[in-house]
């Protein structure tokens, strides 16, 4: 039998582990090298659209990878703040690896949160996180659109069948969850059912295609996942009862504000080098500067301010789809007035301005879009 949203199975609560005690401090303190080390190849990488292994292995090594890692499950349980703050500061080295995180960060809150999937199946990405590097995917539509992929039932088994576009990472993922359609009765008011399905990367009918080739997060290696008859057991499908799930402000507050976090830190990597390279020059910089910090640090604290609040009253997810907007705006217009300021030389690509730029392009597509976010706003004031 599927299990559905109302059956969730909680795992039973590991032995609690010494070495996550401080764990989240620890690894915090290794932040500031790893991000010189990210910064160190994110030229590299950009130019030549590789995948930053490396630089994947050491956030891993840091402990970055499995910072949100429930405590029931020997992990050190980081909450939103420790979130968002570890993602700023990765968005200051590389982009791309900031995504890459991002992603598994959010899969594992969520696990620690609400348990969606068998702890058998979850203590297995566990057991691989250990190992090395164990990179999450997601592959969702975009809002408003039906998913790409297909999931049929066969007998025993759900088979997938698909081709999901840009999925970063896709080369290196251990896992991918992918939001499915499902293809069956549709007699039943409730179906068909929209639901999320996790597979393993190396599973047999599951294909990538390397067709990446993109403006900016170039090194996250965005490309199509095929997925062709793809069996996948049902303790790997988490499928609501009605046609899709409720909406959960508190997961929705957890994704927009670490994407957000991202492009903040992007943006402050824009605007520090900028001041480097003005530094010297004559006065008249000096207001202009001023007058992005401000914005930018206003940003920063709204994004960071919120994601405390949502650890201590969840009811503060609601906030999010606000202060994200604002903030990329306010990230997206620190960048681009950098330039205004740095002139031709900001356009240079031997130097990281232009990156940053189009990084901070690539990162608003994973935000929910202007307009849906405005709509949801007015219609909510309107009592609608």
């Amino acid at each position: 039998m599927t299990r559905t949203a109302a059956q969730p199975t909680v795992p039973t609560p590991a032995p609690a582990d010494p070495a996550a005690d401080g764990a989240v401090e620890r690894a915090l303190a290794r932040l500031p090298r790893v991000v010189d080390l990210l910064a160190a190849r994110a030229a590299e990488h950009d130019r030549d659209g590789t995948f930053p292994y490396q630089g994947v292995e050491t956030v891993h090594e840091a402990g970055l990878l499995t910072l949100t890692v429930g405590r029931r499950h020997g992990g050190p349980g980081a909450g939103l703040a420790d979130t968002v703050r570890v993602l700023a500061r990765l968005g200051r080295g590389d982009a791309s690896v900031a995504l890459l995180a991002a992603h598994t960060l959010l899969h594992h809150a969520e696990q620690a949160r609400t348990a969606p999937w068998p702890a058998a199946l979850y203590r297995r990405l566990l057991t691989e996180s250990r190992r090395g590097p164990a990179l999450v995917g997601t592959l969702r539509a975009p809002a408003g659109r039906p998913p790409a992929v297909t999931a049929h039932w066969q007998g025993d088994a759900w088979r997938l069948v698909g081709r999901a576009p840009h999925c970063p990472g896709a080369e290196a993922l251990a896992w991918l969850v992918v939001e499915a359609r499902t293809a069956e009765d549709r007699t039943d008011r409730n179906r068909p059912r929209t639901g999320l399905f996790l597979v393993r990367a190396d599973s047999p009918g599951l294909e990538i295609d390397p067709a990446a080739d993109q403006l900016g997060l170039r090194a996250a290696a965005g490309h199509d996942v095929l997925l062709e008859d793809t069996r996948i057991g049902t303790d790997a499908a988490h499928l609501p009862k009605g046609p899709a799930f409720p909406a959960d402000p508190l997961a929705a507050a957890w994704r927009q504000l670490a994407l957000t976090a991202v492009l903040l830190g992007t943006a402050r990597a824009a605007l520090d080098w900028s001041a480097g390279r003005l530094r010297g020059t004559a006065a008249v910089h000096r207001r202009p500067l001023g007058e992005l910090d401000a914005a930018l640090t206003g940003a920063e604290e709204l994004v960071h301010g919120l994601a405390a609040r949502t650890d201590a009253d969840p009811a503060a997810a609601t906030r999010a789809p606000a202060v994200q907007l604002l903030a990329a705006r306010t990230a997206a217009d620190t960048v681009q007035r950098t330039l205004t300021l740095t002139g031709s030389t900001g356009l240079d690509r031997r130097h990281p301005l232009e990156r940053h730029l189009r990084d901070t392009l690539s990162l608003r597509t994973q935000l929910p879009a202007e307009d849906t976010v405005l709509d949801a706003l007015g219609e909510a004031l309107l009592g609608g």
